[in-house]
């Protein structure tokens, strides 16, 4: 059983959905993004997606999209990401992390010392944006034979015939995107969600987290109320990047954690 699974498991037997934060790694620089990521689950984060700097990132915002170029400008790659990683798991052997960007990098390292890198610095799952089912060779299945859980998007556009490619060789957990477009664009909707959400939980045993869209307390509530977690991302990336204290941030973290808590 990874992190993740165990994870989940214990918030389903306390009746608690989970709080899932994402924050790229190395904004605005090594040690600040440090400090966020080892006050996350203090705030109330069951699970921290770390985000992967890259130069393209194709399904991000303007906010995240600033977070990754602060991240590279400060001498963020790959190999720090991972170093990162591994800082935090000096003092934290329980909080599952899951690395989200895109395949270029793992690409360039090379998918056999990337997984044994990975695993070996704490890394519990991958969210790989621009690799499709029909790619599972290139990376899910060895990443699922390494012990990492693979975790696939789905989105408004899956529909009841693509819906059974997606979940095929996904493990952790399915992560919903509640929007159409890019991290950032507009809000979510629980009464659109909800459906959604019941659609794909009748197709898979996975829980089913909601990201995109999701900015105050109050919709971190309503969102957890028709799924099993909900992600917040661009919220969080936004105060970091205002330079807001991480005291600050780790507060404002704190708010949206309670939010998904209540449902």
């Amino acid at each position: 059983m990874s992190r993740i699974d165990a994870k989940f498991a214990e918030l389903a037997q306390a009746g608690k959905k989970a709080f899932v934060a994402y924050v790229m790694a190395g904004d605005p620089d090594f040690d600040t993004s440090l400090e966020v990521v080892r006050g996350l689950p203090g705030a109330g984060v069951d699970v921290i997606e770390l985000g992967l700097p890259f130069t393209d990132p194709m399904a991000d915002g303007p906010t995240i999209q600033l977070a990754g170029q602060r991240a590279l400008e400060s001498g963020m790659t790959l190999a720090r990401t991972l170093d990162l990683a591994r800082a935090f798991r000096k003092d934290d052997q329980t909080t599952p992390i899951v690395l989200m960007g895109y395949y270029n990098p793992i690409y360039s390292r090379g998918v056999e010392r990337f997984l044994v890198e990975a695993k070996e610095a704490g890394i519990d799952g991958l969210i790989v944006v621009d690799l499709p089912p029909e790619e599972d060779s290139e990376l899910c299945i060895p990443a699922q034979a390494a012990g990492l859980n693979f975790i696939r998007l789905a989105t408004p556009t899956t529909d009841d015939k693509r819906l059974p490619r997606v979940l095929q060789n996904t493990s952790g957990f399915v992560y919903y995107v509640s929007i159409t477009g890019i991290t950032g664009a507009a809000e979510a909707q629980a009464g659109d969600v909800g459906p959604e959400v019941a659609r794909i939980k009748s197709a898979t045993g996975l829980p089913l987290v909601v990201g995109f869209g999701v900015n105050t307390p109050a919709k971190s509530r309503a969102i957890a109320d028709v799924a099993d977690g909900v992600v917040v991302g661009s919220a969080i990336v936004s105060k970091i990047g205002a330079g807001e204290p991480v005291a600050d941030v780790l507060a404002f973290v704190k708010t949206l954690s309670d939010g998904a808590h209540s449902a």
